[in-house]
């Protein structure tokens, strides 16, 4: 099978989307905690309404990254299953003698 025979291609989609992916989950995650409180998508507000405290990072921001290493994984599965799809004939082929 040809399913472990990894090109240059294959190495770039993989880095790319993985990184975009932890770049959303894990990087930002953790500006948002080193930046402190409020960790929600939602800003804080008080009773009367007011904005108090923001989020440093804006939740768009952090779900498009995550998308765009998902878009980026499901084109380059798209791009093996296609490049794989009419591949050479693997069955083997005995000649047994009739009786």
């Amino acid at each position: 099978m040809n399913d472990t025979i990894i090109t240059t291609i294959d190495r770039a989609a993989m880095a790319l989307g993985g990184g975009l992916v932890l770049l959303g989950v894990v990087g930002l995650g953790i500006v948002e905690v080193l930046a402190g409180p409020p960790y929600g998508a939602a800003p804080t507000t008080n009773d009367a309404g007011e904005v108090v405290a923001t989020p440093m990072v804006d939740a768009n921001l952090r779900v498009f990254l995550v998308v765009a290493g998902l878009v980026v994984l499901l084109a380059w599965q798209v791009y093996r299953m296609a490049g794989t799809a009419g591949g050479e004939d693997t069955t083997q082929r005995v000649e047994m003698t009739a009786d």
